[in-house]
């Protein structure tokens, strides 16, 4: 009998014992789970230990040289022997140069699932992973929604559920089980490229979208077919860049690592999130992948984590080229692997694995620590169900690209577009009205759709869905070619014919000006000027002059300045990257079709020098008159109009003062006073008016939207308990502080008094606080 047909016999005992008895509670699945990977660890060589800690690209087994630009991509059975015969490869990841259609996808993914069954002693099934950012975006035809930022500013759960659903449904339909997403960096600072891959820039409004596409995706439900293993990125700090430079370091007291970046991976974790991937940057001199203080001491030890580690993209090699703590690779490895690191993102070749071995063998890095590596690795497969099934059936996904999907990506997009600007009702676009489209972005999918879309960067039209609307094509369809003129303006830096633009603005009635960036993620993201480019900006202020009013569009990963233009434009909607659907979307939100109820999810910078996000510190906004009116954004934090109107009442709370364990009712109604249907988000804010450490000015404690029609009004209730009140003390810990409260809701403001005595003082509050 072979070893591989007795571990069949071990853990079929072993499954049959569980199956026989009473009903599998969590608890009792996460200790099957314990049991299987003990059984199979106690079998492996180190070698086959090393090879489940190593993750290669699909590049590495393909025929032709790693960056080959191809149109096939056929698989190398000497490089296959190679890599999972000899090394024992464990995971796999990524594509090549173009995207895969969803049987593809299944052809070279099942290729190698065979290899691994018919030339390896113990047939651990392979882990493959990919980059569904905004969907299953490397699958060819599959639903593109917009990018986190925009689900963001939808402020629904509901959406972006969805959204976690539909993207872990197309990427089961593609034969992928493990999805490098979502990213729950939270990013106070626009110059970083990368902020439109978050959920925006405050911590409670990231940490509740997480969960919700974390749900949506099937976090509680991994044996299932329509499921995903979501893997949260990137543990910790990414997003507060020092220079607003992509992996630039970061410096910041362990109190703003805690209270500010790592409550959504702290809820995520909690939920049962399983995978975890780790920032490229490094925080106070240590890179998080050397980081032991990150990746075991907090992430593992204190928050509990039970799932696997892995690093990004080649970032040990990058403790030796970029951070420089490591003399070589072997000591990179030393240093992560022992910082906490499960699985190694090493891309190009099987070193890592080698590596390891040799220092394990030397005894610089304990085999127990291996081992606690691979038994997470193989915990996290057997509750995927890989064991059982490496692949479900094609035939479970019928809906793969549907009309529905659309429907909902379409949904996803319109809820998403912020209103942000719209004087004298100059929106929506009256009817029987000619209209002019202009600008970078009017007449481009790329642009729509940003980077992660069929390719990395997101600027080859190869792959664009050709049925898909621009935003010129949409107003076409709408409005019919005889009633739109268009010229392109520029393009994102340069005169293309701005002066035809001009010359046609002469026979509209409206102009819109789509204003844009080039696709772009990671190290291309990097710019040094937050402005739109001077060119842009000429474009607007020379229609400006027709006299002809204007709308501006901005179609952005990032807030770029529009101080100079935002006067000459008597209305302006951000779109974010509204994703395939986004053309429709923004047409029929100018058109008046839909009713835009987006909020911004970050705060809108006027000035390159004054960066803000809204929970800022008092002394922040200090001015020149030693006053305190120095907060000056374009437009704040939760900002968004709507072509209807609401009406807040005044907030009712439960009590006057509360104790720090009760729990704080506010209640408030909301009335659509103008003559349609919208929707309207309630942002709960609490103040700490006083504390031991500086208190922010206000923080997001709650939020809920509602749709409302002409004349109706709805009351929500909202309740704050003590996690809402406290905060990271110099301590690192969380505490809650005796003191005077303050709620703010729909422009008003209400003071409470919370204390920590067992005899709270009755419905007093002390004003003089």
């Amino acid at each position: 009998m072979s070893k591989c047909t007795y571990i069949g016999l071990v853990f079929g005992v072993v499954l049959v014992g569980c199956a026989e008895g009473p009903s599998l509670s969590k608890s009792t699945k996460g200790d099957r789970a314990d049991v299987f990977a003990d059984s199979l660890l106690a079998l492996m060589t180190l070698e086959e230990k090393a090879g489940q800690m190593t993750n290669l690209s699909l590049m590495t087994l393909a025929e032709g040289e790693f960056w080959d630009r191809r149109d096939t991509v056929i698989l190398d059975t000497a490089k296959m022997r190679l890599y999972i015969k000899e090394h024992g490869v464990g995971s796999f990841q990524n594509l090549g140069t173009y995207p895969f259609p969803t049987d593809e996808w299944r052809l070279n993914i099942d290729l190698i699932h065979k290899y691994v069954q018919e030339n390896t002693r113990l047939n651990i099934p392979v882990l493959y992973g990919i980059d569904a950012v905004h969907g299953a975006n490397y699958t060819a035809g599959s639903t593109m929604f917009p990018h986190q930022i925009g689900l963001a500013a939808t402020f629904n759960p509901k959406i972006v559920s969805e959204v976690g659903r539909i993207t872990s449904y197309e990427m089961r339909a593609s034969g992928i089980p493990w999805n490098y997403g979502p990213v729950l960096d939270v990013s106070k600072e626009p110059l970083w490229g990368r902020i439109f891959e978050t959920f925006g820039e405050d911590s409670y409004l990231a940490s509740e979208l997480s969960l919700a596409m974390l749900r949506g995706g099937g976090l509680d439900s991994l044996e299932s077919p329509y499921s995903t293993l979501a893997c949260l990125k990137h543990f910790l700090g990414y997003g507060a860049t020092h220079n607003g430079k992509d992996r630039s370091p970061v410096y910041l007291p362990e109190r703003n690592l805690r209270e500010d970046y790592l409550p959504p991976f702290k809820r995520a974790v909690e939920a049962g999130a399983l995978s975890i991937m780790v920032s490229s940057n490094a925080v106070n001199g240590i890179p998080c992948h050397a980081s032991k203080f990150l990746l075991t001491d907090l992430l593992k030890n204190e928050l509990g984590f039970d799932g696997l580690v892995i690093s990004d993209w080649n970032d040990i090699d990058n403790l030796v080229i970029m951070h420089q703590i490591a003399v070589d690779e072997r000591e990179a490895v030393k240093l992560s692997v022992n910082a906490g690191l499960d699985m190694c993102m090493e891309p190009y070749d099987a070193s890592f694995a080698d590596h390891l071995i040799d220092l394990v063998n030397d005894g610089e890095v304990p085999i127990s620590r291996v081992d606690d590596a691979v038994r997470r690795i193989l915990k996290v497969k057997y509750k995927l169900g890989l064991f059982e099934n490496t692949q479900t059936s094609s035939d479970l996904y019928p809906e793969f690209a549907s009309s529905t999907h659309t429907e909902a990506n379409y949904n996803a997009a319109v809820e998403s577009i912020t209103l942000l600007k719209n004087e004298n009702e100059q929106l929506p676009i009256k009817e029987g009205k000619k209209v002019l489209i202009t600008g970078v972005a009017a007449n481009s999918i790329n642009y729509l759709n940003g980077a992660w879309s069929r390719t990395w960067r997101g600027v080859d039209t190869t792959f664009n869905d050709r049925e898909k609307k621009t935003v010129l094509n949409a107003f076409q369809d709408a409005l019919g070619k005889k009633n739109v003129l268009f010229a392109e303006g520029t393009t994102f830096d340069e005169d293309v014919n701005t002066s035809k633009a001009v010359q046609l603005a002469s026979g509209a009635d409206h102009i819109i000006v789509c204003l844009g960036e080039i696709p772009a993620t990671e190290k291309p993201s990097d710019t040094d000027e937050l402005a739109f480019p001077d060119v842009q900006l000429e474009l607007v202020k020379k229609l400006a002059k027709t006299g002809k009013p204007i709308t501006l569009v901005l179609i952005e990963a990032r807030p770029r300045l529009i101080k100079e233009i935002e006067p000459l434009s008597g209305a302006i909607l951000t779109a974010y990257l509204p994703g395939n659907e986004g053309g429709r979307a923004i047409s029929d939100a100018l058109l008046g079709n839909i009713n835009p109820s987006g909020k911004l999810p970050y705060t809108y910078p006027k000035h390159s020098g004054s960066i803000w996000s809204y929970d800022h510190v008092k002394a922040d906004i200090r001015d020149g008159e030693f006053g305190f009116e120095g907060y000056d954004p374009q437009f704040e934090f939760g900002h968004g109009l709507s072509y209807t109107q609401f009406e807040y009442s005044v907030p009712e709370l439960s009590a006057d003062t509360i104790h720090m364990d009760e729990t704080l009712e506010v209640k408030i109604e909301i009335k659509n006073t103008g003559d349609r249907e919208g929707s309207e988000t309630a942002l709960l804010f609490v103040s700490d008016l006083t504390a031991s450490v500086v208190p922010k000015i206000k923080r997001l404690r709650g939020f809920e939207k509602i749709s409302l029609e002409p004349g109706n009004s709805e009351t929500i209730t909202f309740k704050l308990d003590k996690e809402d009140f406290s905060f990271i003390n110099t301590d690192n810990k969380s505490v809650v502080e005796e003191g005077l409260f303050r709620i703010t809701l729909g422009g008003y403001e209400k003071d409470y008094y919370l204390t920590t005595h067992d005899n709270p003082r009755n419905n007093t509050i002390k004003k003089d606080a």
